[in-house]
C-alpha cells in the first residue's frame, strides 16, 4: 500500500486481523527474525494480552504492553482480568493516569514491581494545537460562516455518542440561555447518537448547533473558537463504557481555553481542578449535574479574568507536561533498557 512505503519503515500486515491467536504468534516471531529484533510492544493490551505467553513462548521478549482506558473498564471482570494478567507478563505495563492505573492493579494486584509500571499517555501537538496564523484566521473564517461573531460559544469536540455525555449540554442549555441568551453550543463532530441530540435540541433553536464531521486539520480552529471547552462525559455499561483520558480537553487547553469536565473514569488527569478549569461531581441525580453543569458554564462566561486565567494556565500546563517528546523519550527508554 502507499501509505505503508511512505512510512519509512516495514510494514506487515495480516488479512486475518490482528488477533491474539497462535497464527498471529508465529508471523510476528517470523517477521522479528528476519528483523533481527528481539522485543515487541504491545500498543493495546485488550485484547492483545492474551499473546504474551505465546509470543515469549517463541523466544520473544515482551517488552511493554499499553493499557487504555478500555482495559481499565474491563479490569473487575473475569475476562479482563484474564486479558490483563496475560498482558502483565510483559517487563512493563504501562498506564494513562492515577485512574487507569488503580483499575488495571485490580487485576494485576499491588505486588509488581514499581520498575515494571510506567506512565505512558498520548501527547498533544503544540504546534497544531497553537493559535498560529493560519489557525485564527481559519477560526475568524468559521466564525463568519457560522454566524458567531460576538456570541459566547461553550463548545463539545468529541464523537457523538453516550458517553460522551453532549446530552446533558442540551439538558442544561435552557439555564444557560436565561443569563446568556446569546450564547451558542457548539457540539463539533459525529456519531451515532446524532438524531437524537439534534432531536432534542431543536426547541432550542439556532443556540444549538452541530457541525457534523470536520477534517482533522481544522480541529484547532473550530476548538478555538469556544470561549470554554466542555467534555460532560458519563460513565456507562457497569464500567465498560468509560473516559480513559479526555484528550480534547488537553487539546483545548493547548490554545488557552479553560475546560469544564465531569469527574469520571480518567478524565481528572486531564484537568487540574480549580486551576486549568472545573472538575465536576458525577452526581447520581442526573437533574443535579445538570444544574451544576449550567451554574459553571453561566460561571465562567460571566467572568473573564478568571476564563483567562484558567486558559493561561492551561496551556502552561500542557506545554510542560504534555507534548509528545514525553511520551516519545518514555517509550524509547523503556524499549531500550
Amino acid at each position: 500500500m502507499a501509505h505503508d512505503r511512505s512510512t519509512g519503515y516495514d510494514v506487515a500486515r495480516l488479512r486475518a486481523g490482528m488477533w491474539p491467536t497462535r497464527h498471529v504468534a508465529d508471523v510476528a516471531a517470523a517477521v522479528a527474525r528476519d528483523l533481527g529484533c528481539d522485543r515487541v510492544w504491545l500498543p493495546s493490551s485488550a485484547p492483545h494480552g492474551l499473546i504474551v505467553p505465546l509470543l515469549q513462548r517463541r523466544g520473544l521478549r515482551v517488552a511493554v504492553a499499553t493499557t487504555h482506558g478500555a482495559e481499565a473498564g474491563m479490569a473487575p471482570y473475569p475476562v479482563g482480568r484474564r486479558i490483563i494478567r496475560a498482558a502483565a507478563r510483559a517487563d512493563v505495563l504501562t498506564y494513562l493516569g492515577s485512574w487507569t492505573r488503580s483499575q488495571v492493579e485490580r487485576a494485576v494486584g499491588t505486588g509488581r514491581d514499581e520498575s515494571r509500571w510506567a506512565r505512558l499517555a498520548p501527547g498533544v501537538d503544540v504546534q497544531q494545537w497553537s493559535r498560529r496564523h493560519d489557525v485564527v484566521e481559519r477560526s475568524l473564517e468559521l466564525k463568519a460562516e457560522l454566524g458567531l461573531t460576538e456570541r459566547p460559544v461553550v463548545a463539545c469536540v468529541s464523537r457523538l455518542v453516550p458517553r460522551k455525555g453532549q446530552d446533558r449540554l442540551i439538558a442544561a442549555w435552557p439555564a444557560v440561555l436565561r443569563r446568556f441568551p446569546d450564547a451558542v453550543l457548539l457540539l463539533v463532530g459525529a456519531g451515532p447518537h446524532a438524531r437524537r441530540l439534534k432531536a432534542a435540541a431543536e426547541p432550542l433553536g439556532d443556540s444549538v448547533r452541530f457541525t457534523g464531521r470536520v477534517a482533522y486539520a481544522d480541529l484547532p480552529a473550530y476548538t478555538a473558537l469556544a470561549d470554554i471547552a466542555t467534555l460532560p462525559a458519563r460513565r456507562r455499561l457497569a464500567g465498560l463504557d468509560v473516559e480513559g483520558l479526555g484528550i480534547v480537553l488537553l487539546e483545548a487547553a493547548a490554545l488557552g481555553i479553560p475546560t469544564v469536565a465531569c469527574d469520571t473514569g480518567g478524565v481528572r488527569d486531564a484537568l487540574v481542578d480549580g486551576v486549568t478549569g472545573v472538575l465536576l461531581s458525577p452526581h447520581r441525580d442526573e437533574r443535579k449535574f445538570t444544574a451544576d453543569l449550567a451554574d459553571t458554564l453561566c460561571t465562567l462566561l460571566s467572568d473573564s479574568a478568571l476564563r483567562q486565567r484558567y486558559g493561561a494556565a492551561g496551556r502552561q500546563w500542557v506545554h510542560e507536561h504534555w507534548t509528545w517528546d514525553v511520551p516519545a523519550a518514555t517509550l524509547a527508554g523503556l524499549l531500550s533498557r
